[in-house]
């Protein structure tokens, strides 16, 4: 079984759905409202889970009612939480969410306590982390908090996967890729960190779905992307393409893997989705193609439910996908 520690946020996502996401000014009224756990880091730890990983959650919440609630559903999700410091002076971490009927969102992060995840939470850590086979991280706490679990990971001869959102500061971020075998930005981050135009409007728009027009130049971008990134010391780049699927760049080579066709209902946590499944079958020994299948497999499941944490699909489900007729390669 695979062990991974995830070091992140932990938020409470307040979700509300509309039919159009509102422009710059716009008032719009909502169609639902609800309540959910979320915030980057805890998703991955309870994606991981429910591939079957063995998660360590190391981060901070409140001491607040919030906090309550995140930490027993953590644990209901088979996350240790021991490594989860309680703060009473910053309040838990929420996430403003809108939803349009399409499964687009907008989110706006306030950090709370995740602001305060510090490096002496991390060398706290360290002995959970030195039993661990791979350390995920995100960007929603300090970037030196981020990077001192990457070189406590590395420092421990761990696996170490870094999800680069969001991209406030490119130039800190890629001092972060030194200590990174993998990185996994979506097509946003990746156009913020190297310049190469690989983010598209969302299809059905009425927007190109490609830079120009063309998906063959969509992909060349992405891997044109992947490449750059992997130039700058990350060992392998995926880069997630949303409905386009995603690409692979490493020693193994270039893979580009197409999306699964789904009914998307809300896109939340589809990426960490990605993240969590593509580590857990990389430390399963799946090759690198195979673990391509299984995490786009894991994003448009999750696609397809809505809120972060409870569209996590189940390592039965992605099976299920996966082996489906339609699928089966």
């Amino acid at each position: 079984m695979s062990r991974i520690a995830v070091v992140g946020s932990i938020n409470m996502d307040l979700v509300a759905t509309v039919e159009t996401l509102p422009r710059q000014g716009e008032t719009v009224i909502g169609t639902s409202f609800r309540q959910m756990p979320g915030g980057k880091g805890a998703n991955q730890a309870v994606a991981a889970a429910k591939m079957g990983a063995t998660v360590t959650m190391v981060g901070r919440i409140g001491a607040d009612t919030f906090g309550d609630t995140l930490l027993t559903n953590l644990a209901a999700n088979r996350v240790e939480t021991a490594r989860v410091l309680r703060d009473d002076r910053h309040p838990t971490g929420v996430a403003l969410i809108t939803v349009d009927r399409l499964g687009h969102n907008t989110i706006v992060v306030c950090p709370g306590a995740n602001a305060v995840c510090s490096p002496d939470d991390i060398d706290s850590a360290d002995s959970a982390i030195a039993q661990v086979d791979a350390v995920i991280a995100q960007l929603e706490i300090p970037v030196a908090t981020v990077s001192r679990a990457l070189s406590l990971a590395r420092a421990h001869g761990k696996l170490t996967v870094l999800n680069p959102a969001p991209v406030a500061d490119p130039a800190s971020v890629k001092a972060l890729f030194q200590h990174v075998d993998i990185i996994i930005p979506n097509e946003l981050e990746a156009e913020a960190l190297t310049g190469v135009p690989v983010a598209h409007e969302a299809a059905g728009s009425g927007a190109a779905t490609a830079v120009d027009g063309s998906e063959a130049a969509a992909t060349a971008a992405a891997l044109e992307a992947a490449r750059q990134l992997r130039a700058l010391g990350a060992k392998r780049v995926i880069i997630t393409l949303g409905e386009r699927g995603a690409v692979f760049v490493g020693p193994e080579g270039e893979i580009v893997t197409t999306a699964f066709r789904v009914q998307a209902v809300d896109t939340t946590a589809a990426g960490d989705a990605f993240v969590a499944t593509f580590t857990v079958a990389w430390i399963e020994g799946m090759p690198p193609k195979e673990c391509m299948r299984w995490a786009c497999a894991a994003g448009a499941i999750a696609t397809t439910k809505p809120g972060a944490q409870p569209s996590l699909p189940a390592r039965q489900e992605v099976e299920a996908l996966l082996s489906a007729p339609s699928y089966v390669t």
